[in-house]
């Protein structure tokens, strides 16, 4: 079932976005390949837009890990997208090292959750870390076959070290509503980090 769901993956990402731009494949040991899509397009302000979406994560359920075993068909599965003005080429490596941790540590990745490389998503960048937005906004849910769950195209927002300081602390939503409530554009690439005193 896996290569029929990448091919359906591909098509409603093409759908959505456009053919993509580029492509980049990364294999880890153990795992499923990982291709990450790139994808461009003109923001309201002239700039590009540069989207980023996995393509591989959804190639088997996400499984509980404490699960005895591992249910190949029901489960959650999910494609990572993050959205860059201007685009930095180099987040292909750590995304795709993202898309590959439900295989590698077991992890069920939601809505909600952080997720942290440990090092910049790219050279100089302020940002390790990332929360997982809701789905839904960019790219509609793909249905499959019952059992099957759907596959879900989940957002990355890059997080500052501060701002995942604050989101242990506080949660997601109150940190979304400080973006929310400062106009922050986190597809800035060089963003500052939201106030998080006021």
């Amino acid at each position: 079932m896996g290569d029929d769901v990448l091919t359906l993956v591909e098509a409603r990402l093409a759908s959505t976005f456009g053919e993509p731009a580029g492509r980049a494949a990364v294999t880890f040991l153990g795992t499923e390949r990982i291709e990450v899509l790139r994808f461009t397009e003109s923001a309201a302000d002239g700039s590009a837009l540069v989207r980023y979406a996995t393509l591989g994560m959804s190639y088997r359920p996400m499984n509980d890990p404490l699960a005895a075993v591992a249910d190949p068909v029901r489960g959650p599965r999910a494609e990572l997208v993050l959205t860059v003005k201007g685009g930095r080429d180099e987040v292909l490596r750590p995304l795709a090292v993202l898309a590959a941790s439900p295989q590698v540590e077991g992890l069920v990745v939601a809505p909600g959750a952080s997720l942290d490389i440990g090092e910049p998503l790219w050279p100089d960048a302020p940002f390790s870390a990332v929360l997982v937005a809701e789905p839904g906004g960019l790219v509609e849910d793909l249905e499959l076959d019952a059992p099957a769950d759907p596959v879900r195209f989940l957002p990355l927002l890059p997080m500052t070290a501060n701002e995942a300081a604050y989101k242990r602390v506080h949660g997601a939503a109150s940190l979304q509503e400080r973006w929310l409530r400062h106009g922050t554009d986190l597809r800035d690439p060089a963003r500052r980090t939201v106030p998080l005193d006021d």
